[in-house]
């Protein structure tokens, strides 16, 4: 298990205003909290004061992350990838791209997503939970979650890694975390889904629970 950052270029190009999310008049966090966990129009394309705020393909966006991930583990054509939160499968999209050939693999919870993919993989993604993967032990030759993991309860964590661990040869993913008292602030007025809120050493006693051996890594509302 080694800590390696390929979130960070994406992450922290986006400014927040943590103080105007809590307090925001027409969507204070709980309601934004409420309409986000529904993993429908709102999360997704509804207003950005709720999540995303139109979750759109931008070109070159996730291309560098997917070309990171590629080179560090010697991705080639013929392999097959599984991304375990897919959304809507812009990052699978781009990894076709940087590694012509791949074969991608994507599933979510969340059928909205699913159903308003990139239209040249959708065929390729499904509506499933990711503690209970519908795949084959050491299917894939890369299994990664990126900002998914920390959504989960406690007892659905568990499963989740596990599922993880058994259907990936390679593994990475990336949680939020916080390391300080401001962090920690910052992450509960910003996040509107996450259930698992965890320092980097409670993670660590995830990992170690679980049997998850992969790579990982936190990003931090600094």
């Amino acid at each position: 298990m080694a800590y390696i950052d390929f979130m960070s270029v994406v992450h922290k190009s986006t400014q927040r205003d943590y103080l105007g999310r809590v307090n925001d008049p027409d969507y204070p966090k709980a309601k934004a909290a409420e309409l986000a966990k529904q993993w429908g129009y709102d999360y997704w394309d509804g207003d950005r004061k709720i999540c995303y705020g139109g979750y759109r393909y931008m070109e070159g966006r996730w291309e560098k992350v997917a070309r990171a991930m590629a080179e560090h583990y010697g991705l080639k054509a013929g392999d097959r990838i599984l991304d375990i939160g897919c959304g809507k499968g812009f990052l699978l999209y781009d990894f076709t791209k940087v590694v012509p050939g791949i074969e991608v693999v994507g599933v979510d919870v969340s059928e909205y997503a699913i159903a308003n993919a990139k239209e040249e993989i959708r065929d390729r993604l499904q509506v499933c939970n990711a503690t209970a993967l519908p795949f084959k032990d050491k299917e894939f030759d890369f299994v990664f979650s990126l900002n998914v993991m920390h959504n989960l309860h406690c007892y659905d964590l568990e499963k989740a890694l596990k599922e993880m661990q058994r259907v990936g040869k390679k593994q990475y993913l990336c949680v939020e975390s916080y390391r300080n008292e401001t962090e920690k602030a910052n992450l509960l007025y910003w996040q509107v889904t996450c259930e698992a809120f965890n320092t980097p050493e409670e993670w660590d006693w995830w990992f170690k629970l679980t049997g998850y051996t992969g790579d990982h890594s936190f990003i931090y509302f600094e």
